[in-house]
């Protein structure tokens, strides 16, 4: 029953899903609830967060595991990148066990010049939990990069739902007339942080925008 819903998921995506899938889908439903989240400190004060659209934050240097996409549809290029990175996380590195989910995942994408479509390529990033930040489990697969990211420094807003090219598109438009002219954030580069798993219909994600 659980890989028939992962199936209707990974369809309404437009990706199938292989038999091989089921191994990794069990192990991240039965460690569902134990999830590490991506340290970050917040440059917003706690007494202004509570009534603002947005916050802003400064997420430090790390490790991630990266995979990179360049399918016809976003969503096609995420869920693809995802299973990968499930494979890794579940069992498919050199130490051969379970890694620990950590989020958000993150999904960097471009803005076309005109600004009214994505870029094809997304990068698909899972942080390495804290035990392996200093000697992260080598992949199996070749597709799947270990990355040392840069310091960042985002300012990011939440919303709900499935993330299409579409809403995703709405979403940057959204916090653009939130924030107002600014040339203090990157215009071509996003990234979409999402904290939940693809089955869950209403799950939180994040848009976040890139300090220069």
């Amino acid at each position: 029953r659980l890989f028939a819903h992962w199936e209707a998921v990974a369809s309404a995506h437009r990706v199938s899903l292989p038999r091989d899938m089921a191994g990794p889908i069990v192990q991240m439903t039965r460690h569902n609830q134990a999830r590490e989240p991506v340290p970050y400190v917040t440059l917003s004060p706690q007494e202004e967060r509570e009534e603002a659209a947005y916050e802003e934050r400064r997420y430090p240097a790390g490790k991630w595991a990266c995979v990179t996409k360049g399918e016809p549809m976003y969503e096609q290029s995420i869920s693809m990148s995802f299973m990968k990175l499930m494979r890794y996380i579940c069992k498919e590195n050199s130490v051969g066990c379970y890694l620990g989910m950590t989020v958000p995942v993150l999904n960097e994408i471009h803005l076309t010049k005109e600004g009214t479509r994505l870029e094809r390529e997304v990068v698909t990033a899972y942080y390495l939990p804290g035990e392996f930040q200093q000697n992260p489990p080598v992949p199996t697969d070749p597709e799947i990069h270990i990355t040392e990211r840069a310091p960042l420094r985002v300012i990011t807003r939440v919303f709900y739902g499935i993330t299409t090219e579409e809403t995703i598109l709405r979403e940057i438009s959204l916090f653009w007339e939130l924030l107002g002219p600014t040339d203090t954030v990157l215009q071509e580069t996003y990234i979409v942080a999402v904290y939940e798993n693809p089955s869950i219909p209403q799950r939180r994600n994040e848009i976040w925008f890139i300090c220069r």
